[in-house]
């Protein structure tokens, strides 16, 4: 399918109660190409009363969805799995043309986002309970789950796709209907992503998709409505604590996938060229906009040098272009204020002495083009060792001994991810037990997996998305106590 064929294809309305509709005042949003800065299509922008229709139509059906067979749900789940991996080059363009990312990058975050399905398939019918007698005999102890009820979930723009079956995979499989507010720089490709979920069967109200660029308004009404059960937010830590503090209102049951900073240390004993590899992977993985990028690379002093050149070289060797682009291997940043941000931070690090190995630059005469970057010698009061870059941009720092590396890769009040390579067991194992950090990755550059519990510690946030521990943030425990 071609990119024409494939807008025109689309449902541009809201999602609500099963039906495509027009927002209540017919007010639109602009979706930008980003590689151009032009309008791919307009979608409509809900108001207040959009979102509220949102969450009555949940709200009417969570009983009788709570009550649907674990089966079901997971048949459904496993249908839109299959149905996916059928439109994976359509859904992958749709993200390409929204978003920018490369196509091959596009077609990974398919299969990475779809594997929530098929994970949380297998996980509803594994819900359960137990039963013991009390300690002194006097009854029997039973506890059960069940679903949360109605969630509000606020997705971000740089994994259009992911962000939203790793917690709509969940919900569907514990039985919670949901509203969705995926962003407004890229709302496509959860539209589709309804339209898929229609088409296999979810009945009408368990999901409802309002993208709107009256955020605020409208989140916070459906945040204070005492009938919303859930809160589940992946996006910058600012936002995060302010969402934290309105769900307090209805003391909703809460999860936070915020803000990183993550180290990638690479030791003297590092097999340099798998360390290379990762870095590439840790740092390029979506143009390093995302939350789990390599922020800070520190380095031990005797292979700073050696590190510093080879990844210099395979930085200088990508490709930027739109992502649509044969042998394009980095695409444009989300906006023009991600590419100031950059821009700002690089100048702020080469102004206080740090040095340029490769790129440095904008680029581009349209769209939010940025060289892949490597920087040396930054200094440690440079902003971006404390600011989440959110770019191709990679700044080496030294240390001299392992202590030094722990105490420099925790100096930062986030803790989402780390990255560590080394060759020595025993360091592996000391230095994953220092960081503080929900998420270690040792000697490679990608940590995300369906299978495992993705989540942080500090200011990144609280709650865990996939795993076995996932199905958990939508089920509440019950306890009964019978008397024999």
């Amino acid at each position: 399918m071609n990119e024409s064929s494939l807008l025109s294809s689309l449902n541009t309305g809201l999602f609500v109660g099963g039906e495509w509709r027009e927002g209540s005042d017919g007010k639109q949003i602009d979706v930008e190409d980003p590689a151009t800065g032009k309008v791919l299509t307009s979608i409509a922008d809900a108001t207040v009363e959009d979102g509220v229709a949102a969450l009555d139509a949940a709200v009417a059906v969570q009983a009788e969805w709570a009550a649907t067979p674990p089966r079901e749900r997971a048949e459904l789940l496993r249908s839109a799995f299959e149905l996916i991996n059928e439109r994976a080059d359509e859904l992958a363009l749709l993200m390409t043309l929204e978003m920018g990312k490369p196509l091959a990058q596009s077609k990974g975050e398919v299969t990475y986002g779809n594997e929530f399905f098929r994970w949380f398939s297998e996980e509803v019918v594994r819900i359960h309970g137990r039963y013991s007698v009390s300690p002194d005999g006097s009854s029997r102890l039973l506890t059960m789950k069940q679903p949360v009820g109605p969630t509000l979930m606020i997705t971000p723009w740089n994994f259009p796709l992911a962000m939203g079956t790793r917690k709509i995979g969940p919900a569907i499989a514990a039985g919670c209907t949901m509203v969705v507010k995926p962003a407004s720089q890229t709302p496509l490709t959860m539209l589709r992503l309804a339209q898929v979920l229609e088409e296999v069967g979810v009945p009408k109200g368990v999901l409802n998709v309002v993208p709107t660029s009256r955020t605020g308004d409208v989140m916070g009404r459906l945040i204070s409505d005492p009938r919303l059960r859930k809160l589940t937010f992946t996006g910058s830590t600012g936002v995060g604590k302010k969402l934290v503090e309105q769900s307090a209102e209805q003391l909703l049951r809460v999860s936070m996938e915020l803000g990183g900073n993550a180290p990638f240390l690479v030791f003297p004993d590092a097999d340099l060229d798998k360390a290379v590899d990762g870095a590439m992977l840790a740092k390029m993985r979506n143009m390093g906009e995302a939350c789990t990028a390599a922020n800070r690379f520190l380095v031990h002093e005797d292979v700073a040098d050696e590190f510093a050149r080879r990844f210099g070289e395979r930085m200088a060797a990508e490709k930027v272009g739109r992502g649509t682009d044969e042998g394009v291997t980095v695409g444009p940043l989300i906006d023009q204020k991600a590419k100031d941000k950059v821009s700002e931070l690089v100048d702020d690090a080469t102004s206080r002495g740090a040095s340029v190995v490769t790129g440095g630059r904008a680029t581009g005469e349209a769209g939010y083009f940025y060289e892949p970057t490597v920087l040396t010698d930054v200094p440690a009061d440079a902003d971006l060792v404390h600011e989440e870059i959110f770019g191709p941009v990679a700044p080496i720092t030294t240390f001299s001994d392992e202590d030094k590396a722990l105490r420099l890769a925790n100096d930062t009040e986030y803790g989402l991810v780390a990255y560590v390579f080394t060759t020595d067991l025993g360091r592996m194992i000391r230095v994953s037990e220092g960081l503080q950090s929900g998420m270690v990755a040792v000697n490679q550059g990608i940590i995300s997996n369906a299978a495992a519990p993705f989540g942080g510690v500090k200011h990144s946030g609280f709650g865990r998305e996939g795993g076995f521990e996932g199905i958990e943030e939508y089920l509440s425990v019950k306890y009964v106590g019978i008397a024999p």
